[in-house]
């Protein structure tokens, strides 16, 4: 998290507030597909856990590789709330 906060150019502000959309959803469905994978199989160690995390991420992960091959453009960005009307998504006509 810390890497991402830099790369948005934060120091002390809440990562989520300063999130696109898209960076929202992605970041929401590797959460909850987590705490599901997590309640279905019960991981009982840190390594248990930690391998259910890795999944759900790549759940999400997965969706974002799609995301970005279908409208061609990356869903990590340095956007942040400075730039508070660029946290919508945006199709080319819009910009």
């Amino acid at each position: 998290m810390q890497e991402y906060k830099k790369f948005k150019g934060l120091k002390k502000e809440n990562l989520r507030d300063n999130m696109t959309n898209i960076e929202l959803v992605l970041n929401m469905l590797a959460e909850v597909t987590t705490t599901a994978l997590s309640k279905q199989e019960k991981p009982q160690t840190f390594n248990e856990s930690k391998n259910v995390a890795h999944r759900g991420g790549k759940v999400a992960n997965t969706a974002k590789q799609a995301y970005e091959e279908q409208l061609g453009q990356k869903v990590v960005s340095s956007i942040n709330v400075q730039n508070k009307q660029m946290l919508e998504i945006k199709s080319k006509e819009d910009k």
